[in-house]
């Protein structure tokens, strides 16, 4: 049997994720700011350091096999920082502080938990996004906090942070691609993908909508027309935390009732630009403040 990490443990797709595995009875080192493991804050960077170091005390000198990053902050709450830092600073902190754990087994598995809104979300903001990229977390806080998108008043009300929310999980997808695939990690044998919900009620939906909101009456399409449950997405995390997954890295999984082949049905797979193309399309990312807008 093997040891696992699972920050958001307390609930939703976290509680979720380690009932599985403890089901198969593995070990499962809970985080979270609730009563479990390892308590601590991940939307600040001692609080990350805190984790880091209450997983090791309970490894107790052993090696991770496999770790599930959940922990996120919704769009509902109305600091768009912490939104920020939990769903993308706190993600990239836990995998890189314990990367050295996952490889001394070999076959180290890592999955974060991003969200479909990432390219479903029409007010994400690009330089947020390329300024969290860099690291720099003050930078890319004080960026969040600026409120530089005006939001229609519905989606105010009840998503104040929804720039920060699809920006964070949008970086956090690009995070997955780009590191998953350096010899850091590919080499050494660790895995890492991520799992994209969409409309899944966890606590932080249910608190943000009415609980007899009709899916087919939800903002952006469910073509199953049901909403998902914890458990719907936990099962995928599951799936790439598994021995089994030995071929899959820097995959953003899409685990949504069909919401983003709905509204992108020719967003992915795309081919791929002749280099000219491609040269001048990164040339153009690099300028200017950038806002995706409806």
């Amino acid at each position: 049997m093997g040891t696992y990490v699972v920050t958001g443990s307390a609930s939703g797709i976290g509680a979720a994720t380690t009932h599985l595995l403890e089901d198969e009875g593995h070990t499962v080192i809970g985080v979270d700011v609730l009563e479990t493991t390892v308590r601590a804050d991940l939307s600040t960077p001692q609080g990350r350091a805190d984790a880091v170091t209450g997983i090791r005390t309970a490894l107790r000198g052993g090696h991770l096999d496999g770790i599930a990053a959940v922990a996120g902050a919704g769009a509902h709450l109305d600091d768009p920082g912490k939104v920020l830092a939990v769903n993308y600073f706190a993600p990239v902190a836990v995998l890189e502080g314990l990367r050295g754990e996952l490889a001394a087994g070999g076959e180290g598995r890592a999955v974060v938990v991003s969200s479909n809104s990432a390219g479903t979300a029409p007010l994400i903001d690009e330089t947020l996004v390329r300024t969290v990229l860099t690291g720099d977390e003050e930078a890319a806080l004080e960026r969040a906090r600026g409120r530089h998108i005006e939001l229609p008043e519905e989606i105010a009300e009840s998503a104040p942070s929804i720039t920060a929310y699809a920006s964070s999980k949008l970086a956090l997808s690009l995070w997955v691609r780009r590191t998953a695939v350096t010899a850091e990690w590919a080499r050494e044998g660790l895995l890492l993908n991520a799992v994209a919900p969409g409309a899944v009620l966890s606590p932080s939906v249910r608190s943000a909508i009415p609980p007899d909101t009709d899916p087919d009456n939800f903002p952006t399409p469910i073509p199953l027309g049901v909403f998902g449950q914890p458990e719907d997405v936990a099962f995928w995390v599951h799936q790439f935390l598994r021995p089994q997954a030995r071929f899959t890295t820097g995959t953003v999984l899409y685990v949504d009732g069909g919401t983003d082949a709905a509204m992108r049905p020719e967003g992915s797979p795309l081919p791929l630009a002749p280099p000219e193309e491609a040269g001048a399309a990164e040339d153009a990312a690099g300028d200017g403040e950038g806002t995706r807008g409806p």
